[in-house]
């Protein structure tokens, strides 16, 4: 039973999460033009917190990207956690709750200690606010308040994931860190990082500092020659041999978790606790970076979760991909879930996919991409569902309604559209080589979460031969909702 103070302190934290979506803009993403003066604001805010100095002495590994760098970041964090340090993690975007943006030692800050922080740092600009001066905007505030965070918990690494880009990025107002990594670039963001790889490269390199050690992944030839041309000292690291086993799931994740044993290794020598030779990789990875990498966990990436209440008919398949690229990694990781769970399980099983976007994206690049891959792979949809997001930007917390309604469907009747074009295109093209083809796909639009969920359960328990393997994709928000739906 919830005590009196348990109940104070909820509605405090309710309270702390009220002020923290006051500081959500509504000129989105589009306005764009302003961001050097943003930037530049910074600087002024770190000093109104007199948070300068602390920021400058912090041991800081700093990774941008445009896929894959959330995964090298958790990598990182848990390896060095494995050598007894003391680690701050900032993440985006959260799932359930923005307090799994900032993690100390793996665990995401108390809501005791997040209500304490975040009203000292918003009194503290609040006063300071002005016409030349607003108050940051809600990325920037969440960066002011992980340096606030991580001084003040005295943490001996914090590990940086970029929000967006990297030049004009919150997090790139450090000026010192002791190691950069650029995971895999692709395009995303188009409207503010460029239209071309080279663009985008040159906003990403913009976390590299002179004279700090830099590493990427393989790159396509006009990003990498940006990325050597930016920085003052790059090394290009390959993917981990696929023996190691990997707390994060996904072939993909031998990239990322290439590019973490890469900047750990290079911040462990750099603050002197290993030598070269202690790290020397001819003799296979150290015990406690294989303790880390294989512990290593990040909600809403290659999650496997079976339905609350029909935990036997319902397996939902997690997974916030969101760019062309990632759909790949998404279906190549979903289908060989799939062709595994079938060697496994005598029950039928239908694959159903549960999809949104947000409307940034280009849901022709996305939809296209992920069904193919399954296609080559052998995995086929019965149905398609597309539903809205409701948590968006408009609720940060835990307290967000996943049951509310949207005023317009356009844009999931607009992803319905596409997906049912696809499907037609190959059925016309399967009844010229197989008179018979394939059984016809269904694809249905829902007005809310709940509502598809429902559906789900009423189809799972008419058939109960059946077990449903329903991959829910195209939006870590979405991600996000069905997770907090299913926990209720």
């Amino acid at each position: 039973m919830a005590t009196e103070d348990d109940g104070e302190l909820s509605a405090r934290y309710q309270n702390t999460l009220d002020a923290l979506s006051s500081l959500i803009t509504k000129r989105g993403r589009l306005a764009s033009n302003n961001q050097s003066h943003r930037f530049r604001l910074l600087f002024h805010y770190l000093k109104v917190l007199e948070l300068e100095d602390a920021v400058s002495q912090m041991k800081i590994i700093h990774v941008a990207g445009t896929k894959g760098k959330g995964s090298t970041c958790t990598f990182a964090e848990s390896i060095l956690r494995c050598y007894g340090l003391r680690t701050g993690l900032f993440t985006s975007p959260h799932l359930i709750d923005v307090r799994e943006r900032f993690r100390l030692n793996g665990i995401e800050i108390s809501q005791e200690k997040f209500v304490n922080y975040f009203w000292c740092c918003f009194h503290k600009l609040k006063e300071k606010t002005s016409n030349e001066v607003p108050m940051p905007t809600y990325f920037c505030f969440l960066a002011l308040l992980a340096f606030k965070i991580f001084t003040t918990e005295q943490v001996d690494v914090v590990i940086l994931e970029v929000g967006l880009g990297g030049r004009f990025d919150a997090t790139n107002v450090i000026q010192k860190p002791v190691v950069c990594g650029i995971s895999s670039l692709g395009y995303d963001h188009m409207e503010i990082l460029g239209y071309t790889l080279a663009e985008i490269a040159a906003e990403k390199a913009g976390i590299f500092k002179s004279g700090v050690p830099a590493f990427t992944v393989a790159q396509p030839d006009e990003a990498m020659r940006v990325l050597n041309e930016k920085a003052s000292k790059l090394e290009v690291v390959e993917p981990l041999d696929s023996s190691q086993r990997l707390g994060l799931q996904g072939e993909h994740q031998y990239l990322n978790a290439g590019l973490a044993v890469a900047l750990c290794s290079t911040f462990l020598k750099e603050i002197g606790i290993e030598d070269k030779n202690g790290l020397d990789q001819t003799n296979g990875l150290p015990e406690k970076f294989i303790s880390g990498l294989s512990n290593a966990y990040l909600m809403g990436r290659a999650m496997i979760v079976p339905d609350s209440e029909l935990p036997e008919e319902i397996v939902y398949y997690l997974d916030g991909a969101h760019s062309p690229e990632s759909m790949e990694a998404c279906a190549i990781w979903f289908s060989k879930q799939i062709k595994q769970n079938q060697e496994r399980n005598q029950k039928r099983s239908e694959q159903i996919l549960l999809f949104n976007c947000m409307s940034v994206r280009d849901p022709s690049l996305l939809l296209p991409r992920l069904r193919s891959k399954c296609i080559d792979q052998g995995v086929d949809f019965k149905r398609a569902v597309f539903v809205p997001n409701v948590s968006v930007y408009n609720q940060v917390g835990s307290s967000t309604n996943v049951g509310t309604r949207v005023e317009s469907m356009s844009w999931q009747f607009g992803l319905q559209r596409i997906w049912e074009s696809l499907a037609r295109g190959e059925a016309k093209s399967n009844s010229k080589s197989d008179s018979k083809g394939k059984e016809e796909e269904k694809s249905f639009v829902f007005s809310s979460l709940p509502v598809a969920v429902d559906w789900l359960r009423d189809n799972a328990r008419q058939s109960k031969q059946v077990r449903f393997q329903v991959l829910v994709t195209g939006s870590l928000h979405l991600v996000g909702d069905l997770l907090r739906f299913i926990k209720k």
